[in-house]
Formats: C-alpha cells, sequence, structure tokens
C-alpha cells in the first residue's frame, strides 16, 4: 500500500493526534509479529478517526465487515452508546483465535459479535438497523457488499469503505487494468451517482469514502 502523505509528514499528523491506547498499540505490535500483510492494520492515525466517528455519533448498532485483528473493531466500540452492539464479520479462520483474545482483553465480549464467516452470505441475515458501517474487505466485492448494507443504514447514518483509492492506481486504469482497481473506480463513480447518499473520499492513507445516507 503507498502512502498518500509522505513519511515525515505522517509522523507529524501521528504526533498531533491523540494516542491510542496500550492495549491497541499492543495489538498493533502483534499484529506485526504475527500476521501476514500487517498493514492492512487500521493503525493508530486510522484507528483514532474511527474512534472519532464513532463517539460523534454516539451509534447503537455498528456492522463492520473485515476484523482483521480486531483493532478497528475495539476503536469503533470507544464511541458506542451504553446498550450498542457491534456486529463484525470475517472469514479468516486463521485469525479467529487471535481476534477472540483482543476482543476479551478489551473487555468488549458483551459488545462486540464476531462472526466467523462470508460476509456476502451473513449481511442478508442481520436484522438490525446500523448507525455506522465499516468496510474494508475483499475490495472486489465493495459494491456488492454496499449494496447489501445500504437499506439497513438508518437516515444520517454513515458508512466508511476503506482503500478506495488503492494506492493512486485508480487514477490510471490503462495501466493498472487489473480487477480490483477496475472494481474499486467503479465503485466511487458509482457511490458519486448515487442520489441516496452524499459522499466525500478522503485522502487518508489509502483513501477512506465518508457516505452519509440522506
Amino acid at each position: 500500500m503507498q502512502e498518500l502523505v509522505d513519511h515525515e509528514l505522517q509522523q507529524y499528523l501521528e504526533r498531533h493526534t491523540s494516542p491510542e491506547s496500550p492495549l491497541l498499540k499492543q495489538i498493533s505490535r502483534q499484529t506485526y509479529l504475527k500476521v501476514i500483510r500487517p498493514r492492512m492494520l487500521s493503525g493508530h492515525y486510522q484507528g483514532r478517526l474511527l474512534s472519532m466517528f464513532s463517539k460523534i455519533t454516539n451509534p447503537r448498532y455498528i456492522l463492520e465487515i473485515g476484523t482483521y485483528t480486531a483493532y478497528s473493531a475495539i476503536c469503533l466500540a470507544e464511541g458506542l452508546a451504553s446498550d450498542g452492539k457491534i456486529v463484525t464479520i470475517d472469514d479468516n479462520e486463521e485469525l479467529v483465535e487471535m481476534i477472540a483474545h483482543h476482543i476479551k482483553e478489551a473487555g468488549l465480549v458483551d459488545k462486540i459479535e464476531f462472526i466467523n464467516q462470508d460476509a456476502l452470505q451473513v449481511i442478508p441475515t442481520l436484522n438490525y438497523t446500523f448507525d455506522l458501517v465499516f468496510i474494508d474487505a475483499d475490495k472486489q466485492n465493495y459494491l456488492t457488499y454496499y449494496d447489501l448494507v445500504i437499506d439497513k443504514v438508518k437516515s444520517g447514518g454513515l458508512i466508511l469503505i476503506d482503500n478506495v483509492l488503492w494506492s493512486g492506481k485508480v487514477l490510471d486504469q490503462d495501466e493498472f487494468n487489473d480487477k480490483t482497481t477496475l472494481g474499486l473506480a467503479d465503485f466511487n463513480q458509482k457511490i458519486q451517482e448515487d442520489s441516496r447518499v452524499e459522499n466525500i473520499l478522503l485522502p487518508i492513507r489509502d483513501g477512506l469514502m465518508l457516505i452519509r445516507k440522506l
């Protein structure tokens, strides 16, 4: 993943952003030590952004598609309503034990429901109206995930989608014409044309699409 901000400026941004908790710092370290492709982790800067969105909206129900090592779910939980709940879905069986351990360490067993299944099969079965959705999973299914969740998001609710700039490849689809790049470019355009929402594409890490349902 190519960062959109140079390294020194990113360090400055992080120094002037509220710190992550000791537990989140530990989760980040363990992810980098033990998990393949650790840069998939939301990390300090984006994690604080997720936490801030959650605290501003004080959501009762959050849906996360793509749990990874539970770092982002724990960040999102920081703003949950007192009776709130996060449903987070990931089909990577190799991370189940680590995810469960991190959720337990955070004291969020009663707040975070982890489902180790295919999100495409699970989402239609969920009977919640979500205040906040975070999508950070397999990129080729972004549009399908969006179509599955949009009617389950309340009016005024937020949808956040990660990695939508794909290291800037979406700018040159003639050179980068792989399925993922073309799929993300198509996704971004469809969001831009969707009259049900308003949106802003943020140049954060690898691109973060912020969507508000009208």
